[in-house]
């Protein structure tokens, strides 16, 4: 028997789902929730086999949502939004099923999933989304931080440094750690407000308080907060074509 949860903020769409997966057998609705809050404690509590997930939600939504766990379940996506279908299948998506649900559309990725069911299909590998997004850039930054959920709003990053496998925000209360990648924040956060000026070094524009010659072509950044980052060849020719210089 397989373990699922629907995770929808409509009570109707929960039900309807309920009501389609009624025919298999093999599959068990464990539990329902509301929101990608609710729906993160349940999965890390009770480690379903398969989600099912809208992306808009109150609190969390879909993609916040799976960036806080560690080791996600295998996923189907049900939303009536289409533009994030790219998204979810970098999120190693099973399948995104658009609203309304149709009974052959929703057996035909449950089928697929059975097919392949026990693999586990929903690790995450620097999805392209990660929060509440508006106009296709995220406004802010879920982080788990010594067993709470702390959400980070994008105005309150001073930068963002590389530190291996993870990524080090800082802020004006302080520094937290999030296993991703610059290169996942670079294609999150608006590019317009935040630039990529190393390889290891992301920052807001609004920080940038002057810019300074280091060695060979590089340079130094000095920001509002206090800090100071390196800025590379290609960072500094972003700046300028940013910029305007």
């Amino acid at each position: 028997m397989y373990k699922v949860i629907i995770i929808d903020d409509e009570p109707l769409a929960r039900q309807l789902v309920r009501a389609l997966l009624q025919p298999h057998k093999e599959i068990e609705v464990i539990a329902e929730c509301a929101d990608g809050f609710e729906g993160f404690k349940a999965v890390q509590e009770l480690k379903p086999d398969l989600i099912f997930l809208d992306v808009q939600m109150p609190r969390f939504n879909g993609f916040e949502m799976l960036e806080l766990l560690d080791n996600p379940p295998s996923v189907i996506f049900t939303t009536a939004f289409d533009e994030y279908a790219l998204k979810a299948f970098e999120t190693h998506a099973i399948d995104y099923i658009l609203k309304p649900v149709t009974k052959e559309r929703f057996d035909k990725a449950v089928n697929k999933w059975l097919a392949t069911a026990g693999e586990k299909k929903g690790a995450l590998a620097s999805p392209v989304v990660d929060t509440q997004v508006y106009e296709g850039y995220q406004h802010r930054i879920v982080v788990k931080d010594n067993g709470s959920i702390k959400i980070i709003p994008a105005q309150d990053i001073y930068y963002i440094e590389a530190s291996d496998d993870y990524i080090k925000i800082f802020t004006k209360d302080g520094s937290y750690l999030k296993k991703s990648t610059l290169s996942h924040i670079e294609q999150t956060l608006d590019p317009q407000q935040f630039v990529r000026v190393h390889r290891s070094f992301f920052v807001p524009v609004s920080q940038l308080s002057k810019i300074e010659p280091y060695e060979k072509e590089s340079h130094i950044a000095l920001l509002h907060c206090g800090a100071k980052v390196l800025v590379s060849k290609s960072g500094m020719a972003k700046l300028k074509t940013l910029l305007g210089w």
